[in-house]
């Protein structure tokens, strides 16, 4: 197998990392054709590698491909986070972008996403719910963002400068975006109520935008398109 793209994920992407935050990486690779097409052939959908502070997950193309037109959050945040490596395959995979989102699918994917990092959060699960909180709200933001300019920035301070020139209003929080969220993260002088609340008025502005902008739908065929190329390059 081949990987065509790996991409820096979680905290460091974010700007939430300290000194002794993992490196995290999700990546996709591409299975030759020949061997799909084999007898016997057992479908590889992802891989994952842990240890000595790096985790990475990697996902075959069309299992990525998959659930990317289904809006999934964690995937499409790959396509428009830092690069690690990449090749000819991977840069045109990233210009897919906006052909695989649609407004539906944020609308549900990435508020579904939310409520379950909600759940986490609010029964405290593994001891460690200032973590989830974090996600809670972080992916409330970036379904914001996409629905409303059609792009995602997974560093919060880019997103914050984005999301104030597209005059998003993002609520009452103390603090520039990244230091409010890395209070969140870190349970810092914040109460939950004070979370949840804010999370409920980024809700409501996850539900706005998408009725701002509920007809863009993804573009199959396209999408398949390159699936069709990568294979056949990849024989």
């Amino acid at each position: 197998m081949k990987t065509i793209l790996k991409t820096l994920v979680g905290s460091r992407a974010h700007g939430l990392h300290t000194e002794k935050s993992d490196y995290d990486y999700r990546g996709v690779f591409v299975v030759p054709t020949s061997e799909i097409l084999s007898l016997g052939y057992k479908e590889k959908a992802t891989s994952w590698l842990e240890g000595q502070g790096e985790d990475a997950t990697a996902y075959e193309l069309h299992h990525f491909l998959n659930l990317a037109t289904h809006s999934n959050p964690s995937i499409l945040e790959v396509l428009v986070s830092p690069v690690v490596e990449e090749t000819i395959e991977g840069r045109a995979l990233q210009e897919l972008f906006p052909a695989l989102w649609n407004s539906k699918d944020v609308l549900n994917a990435f508020g579904g996403y939310s409520a379950n990092q909600r759940k986490k959060f609010l029964e405290d699960k593994d001891g460690r719910p200032w973590k989830f909180a974090a996600a809670y709200v972080r992916v409330l933001l970036l379904g914001i963002e996409l629905l409303n300019t059609g792009k995602m920035n997974v560093n919060l301070n880019v997103q914050e400068a984005a999301l104030g020139s597209a005059g998003i209003n993002l609520g009452n929080f103390a603090g520039g975006l990244r230091d409010y969220i890395y209070s969140i993260k870190t349970g810092n002088g914040i109460k939950k109520g004070e979370v949840v609340d804010w999370a409920e008025y980024l809700s409501g502005q996850l539900k706005e935008a998408y009725e701002r902008n509920p007809n863009k739908v993804t573009d199959v065929e396209r999408v398949n398109d390159f699936l069709l190329k990568a294979r056949k390059a990849n024989w």
